[in-house]
């Protein structure tokens, strides 16, 4: 579709509108997090351990990191609307599936396949990248990943009260009120942002060397890749460090978990604003910068004998506004690298990313001890942060080089 046409709500001959571009890249993460406060109410009802119940976390992600990587080359060859349509489809059936399972192990199946409302996500970016120029698409994936943002903050609160007035499946309907909300969404307001590749899949899945062997697609997808592993990192120990180091209550400890969350919408909110004015390199630039001086000024408060909950959970947040501005636009420079291979690189890139960050949550987990206290976190979001300002000196080494 020429970038030149303006966006109409709910005209499928317009490209899609920043409204179904939210909903689009918010459907993946609220079916992350919905649920989650009724895992162990989940664990009666099967009668399993708790832990078993805990992989349908891992194994969403992993699903989700495998089908990023796929998504791509097929929207590339045949679209993002119908590629979208279809995923969205197939998240309701698995939807049902789960409300329905006579097992854990059939519910963790249909889990996995749930994985699929990722094509919001990876295609919503995408179609910006379609629709702008490098530095525009970076703002507006700022505005849209907002959605991404405020899913985490809002849909466990949501999904624990219903779970508690009306059981863990009602968790599950609202996602299939939701996937029917993107659905329709989709099928009437976005028009098809692609130049449809006229090669066939094989063909798609062999390009991935031309991404793979660009520098500037690394330096970029690293550092969003860093930047969200800081995140993932936090949320993998987070909760340990709460409880154990500052005892924190359940209850208070929920809501502090949102603290990046609250940054990261202010972050997307500055990147929508200034992305187009300095350029997706400083802000990517920018954003490293500060995330690493919150967590040198955290690391100089804990050692000062003024650590807290206040200072950890504080500096946090500010992490979180770093990385608002360094993702979005981290992500737009990945995208920006082979234009015409925007769905691929969407799906590699957050292939990586996520599987970066699953490793680094992992990682942050198996560090922290009783006797550790904060400081692994604290030592791992600094390393990130500084990683994903080398990644962007490659970039702009790069882009010198090819006089760009």
């Amino acid at each position: 579709m020429p970038k030149s046409v303006p966006s109409r709500f709910l005209d499928r001959t317009s490209p899609p509108h920043m409204v179904t571009l939210i909903f689009l890249s918010a459907l993946a993460p609220i079916a992350m997090n919905i649920f989650l406060p009724s895992l162990p109410q989940m664990a009666l009802y099967f009668d399993t351990d708790y832990h078993v119940m805990q992989l349908s976390v891992a194994l969403y992600l992993g699903v989700n990191a495998l089908l990023q990587a796929i998504i791509g080359p097929f929207s590339d060859k045949y679209g993002r609307r119908p590629v979208i349509l279809f995923g969205v489809v197939v998240f309701c059936f698995a939807t049902l599936g789960c409300i329905f399972a006579p097992s854990a192990g059939v519910f963790l199946a249909f889990r996995m396949l749930q994985a699929i409302a990722t094509v919001g996500m990876v295609l919503s970016r995408a179609a910006v990248r379609d629709m702008y120029s490098a530095d525009e698409a970076a703002s507006v994936i700022g505005y849209v990943t907002m959605g991404f943002a405020i899913a985490p903050m809002v849909s466990p609160v949501v999904g624990g009260a219903l779970g508690e007035l009306l059981g863990w499946q009602a968790n599950f309907w609202l996602l299939i009120v939701f996937g029917i909300l993107c659905f329709f969404l989709t099928r009437a307001d976005f028009g098809e942002t692609a130049r449809v590749s006229g090669k066939s899949l094989g063909q798609q899945f062999r390009e991935y060397p031309e991404l793979l062997t660009s520098p500037r697609f690394w330096g970029y997808t690293m550092a969003a890749a860093l930047s969200s592993g800081a995140f993932f990192a936090y949320l993998g120990g987070a909760p340990y460090v709460g409880a154990t180091h500052f005892g924190l209550s359940p209850a208070v400890l929920g809501l502090a978990m949102g603290a990046p969350a609250v940054g990261y919408f202010f972050g997307n909110f500055f990147t929508g604003k200034f992305s187009t004015r300095f350029g997706i390199n400083r802000m990517i630039i920018s954003g490293c910068i500060i995330n690493a001086f919150a967590m040198l000024a955290l690391l100089a408060l804990f050692y000062a004998g003024f650590g807290s909950h206040y200072t950890f959970f504080g500096m946090i947040v500010i992490v979180g506004f770093g990385n608002g501005m360094a993702m979005p636009n981290a992500m737009s420079g990945s995208l920006s690298v082979r234009p015409h291979l925007a769905g691929t690189a969407a799906g590699l890139s957050g292939a990586i990313m996520l599987g970066g960050g699953a490793g680094l949550s992992v990682l942050a987990g198996a560090l922290l001890t009783e006797a550790s206290g904060p400081y692994p976190i604290i030592w791992m979001m600094l390393i990130t942060s500084v990683m994903g300002y080398l990644c962007m000196l490659v970039v702009i080494r790069r882009e010198r080089q090819l006089g760009l």
